[in-house]
C-alpha cells in the first residue's frame, strides 16, 4: 500500500512489514469454497487450542513432579513437547517440513554433509517471520527462547525526508523494485538491547510480532545472552531481528552478542534461516508480521488452518564447520571495512543471507515500531 511506502527499503524495495497478498486470479473458485475451508478451520482452531491446554497441564504442570531428577525431567518434558508440536503442524496443514543442511562454499573444498546437534549451552540464530519456526525448533531441539529488553518503545512517528537510510545492506540497482518512487525517512535511532528475558513455548508463541519487551514491565531483571545461556540445560535461540518480518528480506540485525571475539570458542553457533513460498489464492502466507488485536496469535493461525492446499516452508541449516563457531571461520570473509558494533551479528547475518539467498535491508524492529504505531492510526 503506497500509504506505508515510507517504510520501503531504498536499497532493494522491499517493504518487510505489510502481509504479502497473493496474486490475482482464482479468486473466484477460492470464494466459493471457502466456507469449506472455515469450516474445517474452526474445527482445526479448536484442535489446536486443545493441544494448547494439553501442552500446559502436562509439560508445565505435571511434568514439575520430575525437576528434582533434571535429566528425567528433561527428557519428558523433551517428549511430550516435540509430540505436541509436530501434531500442531500437521493439524496446521504443514504435513512435511523439508530440511537441509547446506554449505557456502561449493566445489572441492565444500564441506560434507554434517549433521546439526546443538548441546546445553549452544546458541541457535535464527530469521523470524512466524510463530511455525517456534513450534519446529520445539518440536527439534526443545531449546530455550528468550525476548529481547529495551528501554522503550516510545519511538516518534517517521517524517518524510530526501535523505536515504544512512547504511542499506542491499545493494542498489536503480531499476525494477528498487527504482520505486517514494519518500524515504531519516535513519531511525538504534535502541540498545539491555537484555532478555526467559520465556516458555506459549508465552513465545503469543509474542509472534510483537516488539521487544520493556523493562520495567514486570519485576523480573533482564539477563545478559552469556548469563542464560551458561545456566542453560538446554540450547538457546536468539533471534536477532528482535521482532517478525513478513519474510521477504532479513531486517537489520540489532546488537544482541555484544563484544564476543569471533570464532567464538565458549559454545557453539548454529545459523539456520526459513523460508516461505509466497501466498496464493487456496493457501496464505505463513509469515506473521502484523499482530492480531486479540489473542495473538489465533486469527493467524485460523487463517492457516483454514487453507484448502498444503501449507509449504524449506528450512536451511549452515553446515557447523562453515559457522561462526568454527576453528576455520575467516572473520575478513565478511567484516570487509569499517567498524562494527556487534561482529557476530554482523557475520550471522552475512551468513543468513548467503544460504537463504535472502536481501537484507536497513529497517530494523525500530521502524517495525513505527510502522505498527502508523498502521494502527490508519486502521
Amino acid at each position: 500500500m503506497e500509504k506505508f511506502s515510507a517504510f520501503r527499503d531504498p536499497g532493494t524495495g522491499i517493504q518487510p512489514f505489510l502481509r504479502p497478498i497473493p496474486p490475482s486470479g482464482s479468486e473466484a473458485l477460492a470464494s466459493i469454497l471457502s466456507p469449506i475451508g472455515y469450516a474445517f478451520g474452526a474445527v482445526k482452531t479448536v484442535l489446536l487450542l486443545g493441544l494448547a491446554l494439553v501442552y500446559f497441564v502436562l509439560v508445565e504442570g505435571v511434568c514439575l513432579v520430575f525437576y528434582p531428577v533434571r535429566p528425567l525431567h528433561r527428557a519428558i518434558t523433551h517428549l511430550f513437547t516435540a509430540f505436541l508440536s509436530r501434531l500442531a503442524l500437521l493439524l496446521v496443514g504443514l504435513y512435511w517440513v523439508p530440511v537441509d543442511v547446506v554449505a557456502r562454499k561449493r566445489g572441492r573444498n565444500a564441506p560434507k554433509n554434517e549433521s546439526w546437534s546443538p548441546a546445553a549451552g549452544d546458541v541457535i540464530v535464527s530469521n523470524w517471520a512466524s510463530w511455525v519456526e517456534i513450534l519446529w525448533l520445539a518440536f527439534r531441539f526443545k531449546p530455550a527462547f528468550i525476548l529481547p529488553v529495551v528501554d522503550t518503545l516510545d519511538i516518534p512517528s517517521p517524517t518524510e525526508k530526501s535523505v536515504p537510510l544512512s547504511r542499506t545492506p542491499g545493494r542498489r540497482t536503480g531499476t525494477g523494485s528498487a527504482a520505486i518512487s517514494s519518500p524515504s525517512r531519516a535513519p531511525m535511532q538504534r535502541i540498545p538491547i539491555r537484555g532478555f528475558r526467559r520465556v516458555g513455548l506459549l508465552r513465545m508463541l503469543a509474542s509472534t510480532a510483537h516488539l521487544p519487551l520493556v523493562a520495567g514491565s514486570t519485576s523480573a531483571k533482564p539477563e545478559s545472552l552469556e548469563e542464560i545461556r551458561s545456566q542453560s540445560d538446554r540450547p538457546v535461540v536468539v533471534f536477532p531481528e528482535g521482532t517478525t518480518s513478513n519474510g521477504r528480506a532479513l531486517l537489520r540485525f540489532a546488537d544482541v552478542f555484544g563484544n564476543v571475539k569471533l570464532p567464538v570458542m565458549k559454545y557453539k553457533v548454529f545459523v539456520m534461516c526459513v523460508r516461505y513460498d509466497p501466498p496464493t489464492a487456496f493457501a496464505p502466507t505463513l509469515s506473521h508480521s502484523i499482530p492480531s488485536r486479540f489473542a495473538n496469535p489465533i486469527s493467524h493461525v485460523f487463517k492457516l488452518a483454514s487453507s484448502l492446499a498444503p501449507l509449504t516452508l524449506s528450512i536451511r541449516l549452515l553446515s557447523p564447520s562453515e559457522s561462526p563457531s568454527s576453528g576455520s571461520f575467516l572473520l575478513s570473509e565478511f567484516l570487509t571495512g569499517g567498524t562494527y558494533s556487534d561482529e557476530l551479528a554482523e557475520c550471522c547475518a552475512a551468513l543468513m543471507s548467503q544460504i537463504g539467498r535472502f536481501k537484507r535491508v536497513g529497517l530494523g524492529w525500530e521502524d517495525k515500531a513505527a510502522f505498527l504505531n502508523m498502521y494502527k492510526g490508519k486502521r
